[in-house]
C-alpha cells in the first residue's frame, strides 16, 4: 500500500522544491536557491501559506517589481552556470503579465526558471474575478497565456493531483542542458487550496545533475577531419562553454591546437582576456583583431553558441568563400544553423574527444602570428581609448577603463542593453568565467539593478559591479531598496547622457534626424533635471555624483569599503563611442523619404548590402 500524506496543491509544490538537490565542487545543496514573490488575490492565501511553512528550507524573498524579480531570479541561474535556479510568484493579471518579459529574456538566453503566476478559478463560479482577462470566444483563456510563446513548457493547474506531472515535466526542462529555459506553471487559485492525497515518494530527495552528452563518432569524425584541413581555424566561444563549466577543456584545446578564440557576449570570460590567443570579442560589438581572424577564417568551430547577428555581423564578417562552420552545441537547433557541420555534445565533453580526433595537429605558425600581431594592435587602441583624460563629459570607454583599473578583473560586471554593451564586450578584461555578465541576447533596459542583484544572492563573497546607463535606471531602478534591504551590497556605477545615446547614434548613422532619444530631443515644455544619486539615496544607497574620470576612480576605490549598496553618478557623451573594431550590422534604412540624409544613407545601405552579397556564399549562408 503507497503512504501518502494529505496536503494542498500549493503545500505540495512548495514541499517538492524544498526536496529537489544539486551537487557544486563536491557539496550537496538545494538546487532552487529560494523563491521570488509579490503576493496578490491569487497567491497569498494558498501559495503564501505554503511559502510560509518552508521557510526554513525554501527561502522567500520579496521584491518591488515582478520583473524585476524574475530578472533576478535568471541571473542568479546565469551566475551558477545554470546548475542552481529560483522561482517567482505572483497574483493573476497585472503582477503575472509583468513578468512576461522575463519570461522571453530566460527563453532566448537559454536560461531555468520556474515561474508561478497565480490563475483564476479553475471552477469559474466566482467568474470574472479581480483582474481577470476574459475572451469573449474562449472560456479557457486566462493573462497568463501570454506566458505561452516565451516558456519552453506551460502547464495550468487545474486540478490538484496535476502538479505531479507538471512537475515532473518542469524538472526536466529546467534541468536539460537542450531544453533549457523558462517553465510557466499557472497555478488557479482556488485549486492551489485544495488538498490531495500525495504519495510520499512524491518527496523524496532527488539530485539533479547536468546531462552531458557526448558526440555522435560520425559526427565527430566529420568535424575533425574538417580541421585537420584548416589553414586559418577559428573558434567561437559562446555561453554554452560556460555553462557546461568547459573554461578549462577550451584552454586545453587551445594550447594542444593553438587555434585562436573569439567570444560572443554570452561566452566573454570563458579565456581570461590576457589568454595569448584570446582575441576577445567577435562581431557588431567586436575587437579588430576577432574581426579580421574572423574575416579570412576558413573553418570556425562554434561552441555553444547560437550564432546571433551581433555575433556574425548578419552574416557577412566571414568573407572567406571556402569557409565551413562547425557546430558543437547541445541543441541540434543550434548546432545546425547556416548549413553547419553538427556536432551535437555537451561542450566540456565535445572539446574533449574533438581534441583526442584531431591528434598532432596545430594551426599553421603564420596563422597564430597573425593572431597574436592582431592582439596587439587591438590592446594599443584599446588603452588609448580607456584612458583617463580631464575631457568632460568623459566617454563610455573611459569610464570603463575607470572601472577596471580600480576593481580589476576579479570583480564581476554586470551590464545589459543600450550603449554599454558595445563598450564593455570590446574593453572589458574578464579574469575568471563567470566574471563578465551581460544580457545582451533579449537587450533588456532594466535587468542591470535586478540582475546584479541575483548575481550577489549567487556570489555573495563577489565585489559586483553593475554598469547601467540613465535610460535603464529609470525604467527599473527599485531593486536598488531591496538590495539594501537584504543587505546585498552592489557597486552601481551610474551613466548619465541624458537620453538614449546609443539608439540616437544608430538613428543618425541611418540618416535620421536627432528625434525622440535624448531629453533635449524629445516633446517637451521643460527638461528635467534628475537627481540620481538624491533618488538611489532614498532608496536607502550610498549614494554620489562625480563629476570626472579621476573623481570616479576615488569614488570607486571608497565604494569597496561601504556597507551597503552604493550608487556613483556620472555624466557622460552622448555621441562618443569606440571607432576601432567593430563589424557592420544590417539595420533597413527607409526606401523612400522626402529627407535627403535618408536618401544617401539608403544608397550607401543598398551599396553594403550588394558588397557584402558579392563577397559570400548565399547557398552556404542563408
Amino acid at each position: 500500500m503507497t503512504n501518502t500524506i494529505r496536503l494542498t496543491m500549493a503545500q505540495a509544490l512548495t514541499r517538492f522544491l524544498s526536496r529537489q538537490m544539486t551537487e557544486m565542487d563536491g557539496q550537496r545543496l538545494p538546487l532552487f536557491g529560494g523563491v521570488w514573490a509579490i503576493f496578490g488575490h491569487g497567491n497569498v492565501a494558498g501559495l503564501g501559506e505554503a511559502l510560509y511553512q518552508v521557510r526554513d528550507d525554501l527561502p522567500t524573498f520579496r521584491a518591488h517589481n515582478e520583473q524585476a524579480m524574475a530578472h533576478a531570479a535568471i541571473a542568479y541561474a546565469k551566475a551558477h552556470f545554470r546548475q542552481r535556479m529560483m522561482a517567482a510568484t505572483t497574483s493573476i493579471g497585472p503582477g503575472a503579465t509583468n513578468m512576461v518579459t522575463a519570461a522571453a529574456l530566460a527563453h532566448v538566453n537559454r536560461l531555468p526558471v520556474l515561474l508561478l503566476p497565480g490563475d483564476v478559478f479553475a471552477s469559474r463560479i466566482p467568474d470574472p474575478v479581480l483582474q481577470q482577462v476574459e475572451d469573449f470566444g474562449d472560456g479557457t483563456v486566462s493573462a497568463n497565456d501570454c506566458f505561452r510563446p516565451v516558456s519552453r513548457y506551460f502547464d495550468r493547474i487545474t486540478r490538484p493531483e496535476q502538479i505531479m506531472p507538471a512537475l515532473g515535466r518542469a524538472m526536466q526542462v529546467l534541468t536539460d542542458p537542450a531544453e533549457c529555459g523558462p517553465v510557466t506553471l499557472a497555478l488557479c487559485q482556488d485549486v492551489q487550496a485544495q488538498a490531495y492525497d500525495y504519495p510520499e515518494s512524491f518527496f523524496e530527495e532527488r539530485l539533479w545533475t547536468p546531462r552531458r552528452q557526448r558526440p555522435d563518432q560520425i559526427e565527430l569524425a566529420a568535424a575533425a577531419e574538417a580541421l585537420k584541413n584548416a589553414e586559418k581555424p577559428l573558434i567561437i566561444a559562446g555561453g554554452g562553454v560556460l555553462y557546461s563549466q568547459a573554461s578549462d577543456q577550451l584552454a586545453e584545446f587551445v594550447q594542444a591546437t593553438g587555434i585562436p578564440v573569439c567570444e560572443t557576449q554570452g561566452g566573454k570570460s570563458s579565456l581570461p582576456d590576457d589568454h595569448p590567443l584570446n582575441m576577445a570579442a567577435i562581431g557588431v560589438t567586436g575587437t579588430s583583431a576577432a574581426n579580421r581572424l574572423a574575416e579570412e577564417a576558413d573553418v570556425i568551430l562554434a561552441v555553444g553558441t547560437r550564432l546571433q547577428d551581433f555575433t556574425t555581423g548578419s552574416w557577412a564578417l566571414f568573407r572567406n568563400p571556402e569557409r565551413r562552420f562547425i557546430g558543437l552545441n547541445v541543441q541540434p537547433f543550434d548546432a545546425g544553423k547556416h548549413r553547419a557541420l553538427p556536432l551535437v555534445a555537451d561542450a566540456r565533453e565535445g572539446l574533449a574527444e574533438l581534441r583526442a580526433a584531431l591528434g598532432a595537429y596545430r594551426a599553421p605558425a603564420d596563422w597564430g602570428d597573425l593572431a597574436m600581431t592582431a592582439k596587439a594592435i587591438w590592446s594599443a587602441q584599446a588603452a588609448k581609448v580607456t584612458a583617463s583624460t580631464n575631457i568632460a563629459p568623459p566617454s563610455d570607454a573611459q569610464v570603463i577603463g575607470a572601472v577596471q583599473r580600480v576593481m580589476g578583473s576579479g570583480a564581476t560586471v554586470l551590464h545589459a542593453a543600450g550603449g554599454l554593451p558595445g563598450e564593455m564586450h570590446k574593453l572589458w578584461q574578464a579574469g575568471a568565467p563567470g566574471t563578465y555578465h551581460a544580457e545582451y541576447g533579449y537587450s533588456c533596459m532594466g535587468y542591470e539593478i535586478a540582475g546584479g542583484l541575483g548575481v550577489k544572492l549567487a556570489k555573495p563573497d563577489d565585489e559586483v559591479v553593475v554598469m547601467v546607463g540613465d535610460g535603464s535606471y529609470l525604467m527599473l531602478n527599485s531593486e536598488i531598496a531591496t538590495s539594501v534591504m537584504l543587505g546585498l551590497k552592489l557597486i552601481v556605477v551610474l551613466l548619465d547622457n541624458r537620453g538614449f545615446g546609443c539608439i540616437n547614434r544608430l538613428q543618425i548613422a541611418t540618416g535620421g534626424a536627432n528625434f525622440n532619444n535624448l531629453l533635449r530631443d524629445a516633446k517637451h515644455q521643460t527638461l528635467p533635471e534628475i537627481d540620481f544619486a538624491a533618488h538611489a539615496a532614498s532608496l536607502g544607497a550610498i549614494s554620489q555624483k562625480v563629476t570626472s574620470v579621476a573623481e570616479l576612480e576615488t569614488a570607486l576605490a571608497a565604494a569597496g569599503n561601504n556597507d551597503r549598496t552604493t550608487v556613483i553618478v556620472i555624466e557622460t557623451d552622448p555621441l562618443v563611442s569606440t571607432e576601432a573594431g567593430g563589424a557592420w550590422w544590417d539595420v533597413a534604412v527607409p526606401e523612400v523619404s522626402e529627407r535627403p540624409q535618408v536618401r544617401e544613407a539608403r544608397k550607401a545601405y543598398e551599396d553594403e548590402v550588394q558588397a557584402r552579397r558579392e563577397g559570400r556564399d548565399l547557398e552556404r549562408n542563408e
